[in-house]
């Protein structure tokens, strides 16, 4: 009997010992990865009543699944407006070096007293304290002008200065002798500057000068604000028949800009205008307000009682492949296109600026062919 009951005990804890060893060996291959047979896991876990554990790369899988979501296409148009907004605040933001550099590769002519360059897109002139102008830049452009020296004393002073959304020809002056000789030139029209803009519209007449002074008025409305109007000299009579002279406003100001259509086509223009005077918004408020032909991306000027993101027809928004909620990144189409300075220290100076790429691709798109420069 002892003997049996001795076999009996080691074949039970034979038995046991088996059973434990399968345990650990199940516990084993769940411990040791993915290709560890993680079905076996999940059912073991299942039926002791837990939960099955999950395991991080599958989290972060999900992660990764959830905040990939579907874009809409996107236009070309809509990138290269994307990217024009984006270069022109990196170009704001940038250390002034990197803008005296851009500015540096971009000069169409230099003498001893003046120095031309082809502004960029959305650079301020003049000193604004909330991104780099082109005026905190100056000190560093003239010393890579004159290759670093150290002990160069030069300066850069800019004239007849452009507005921040305008690109093209810039007037840099070398002393401030130099500045007020080319602003004395400028007051006796020696200093000629032609513009090409893209209108939405087309001029009529083809070619003329819009004589017709400007003032600053307030617009009231849920977003009072101040912008340049037309001050007319003359208004229809009572009878609609003739014109009446009225009193000149004491706070208006002359403003005289000759315009010329060079092309035209769907339902746009390509424009060339010559400012015979300096006001500030002067072409802008006369292509708007005098000829009813607003230039493309003028979203201040397209409306005068409200402001809001310029209208465009559906014609036009097809051929830019834009749609209407997307305009207000459409910059403005107003290019320095050429100065002339005669009577400059060391001769007349002719300067011509190509147009920049957005300004390009916008003509290709509407079909407006700009002429030669032989036909100039």
């Amino acid at each position: 009997m002892s003997c049996c009951r001795a076999v009996r005990r080691a074949a039970d804890w034979t038995s046991g010992l088996s059973a434990v060893l399968s345990r650990v060996k199940a516990q084993t291959k769940c411990l040791r990865g993915p290709e560890a047979a993680p079905s076996l896991c999940r059912s073991q876990a299942t039926i002791s009543g837990e939960k099955p554990r999950r395991r991080a790369i599958d989290l972060a899988r999900k992660i990764q699944q959830e905040r990939v979501k579907p874009r809409a296409p996107v236009s070309a148009q809509q990138r290269r407006v994307t990217e024009l907004k984006r270069f022109s605040l990196q170009l704001q933001q940038v250390h002034p070096n990197v803008l005296a550099k851009h500015l540096h590769r971009s000069v169409l002519h230099q003498d001893r007293d003046l120095v031309v360059v082809n502004k960029p897109y959305g650079v301020p002139v003049r000193d604004d304290p909330r991104v780099t102008s082109i005026s905190s830049v100056l000190p560093v452009l003239s010393k890579m002008m004159d290759e670093m020296k150290i002990k160069s004393d030069s300066q850069l002073f800019p004239c007849l200065g452009l507005e921040k959304e305008t690109t093209g020809v810039l007037l840099l002056a070398r002393s401030e002798a130099s500045v007020e000789h080319i602003v004395s030139l400028h007051r006796s029209n020696q200093v000629q500057r032609k513009y090409w803009v893209i209108t939405v519209g087309v001029p009529v007449p083809s070619e003329g000068v819009i004589d017709i002074p400007v003032i600053q008025r307030e617009v009231s409305g849920p977003r009072p604000h101040y912008k340049m109007a037309l001050s007319p000299l003359f208004r229809m009579n009572d009878a609609g028949d003739g014109l009446t002279k009225v009193r000149a406003h004491q706070q208006a100001h002359p403003a005289v800009t000759k315009y010329r259509v060079l092309d035209s086509s769907n339902g746009c223009s390509l424009v060339e205008l010559q400012p015979l005077t300096g006001e500030k918004h002067q072409m802008r408020v006369h292509m708007a307000f005098a000829l009813a032909c607003p230039i493309l991306g003028d979203h201040k000027y397209s409306h005068w009682n409200k402001l809001a993101p310029q209208k465009l027809p559906e014609r036009v928004l097809g051929r830019l492949g834009l749609e209407q909620s997307k305009i207000r990144y459409l910059p403005l189409h107003l290019h320095a296109r050429q100065v002339t300075v005669s009577g400059a220290s060391h001769g007349d100076i002719d300067v011509s600026c190509p147009l920049p790429k957005y300004f390009t691709q916008t003509l290709k798109w509407l079909y407006l062919n700009p002429p030669d420069e032989k036909d100039k």
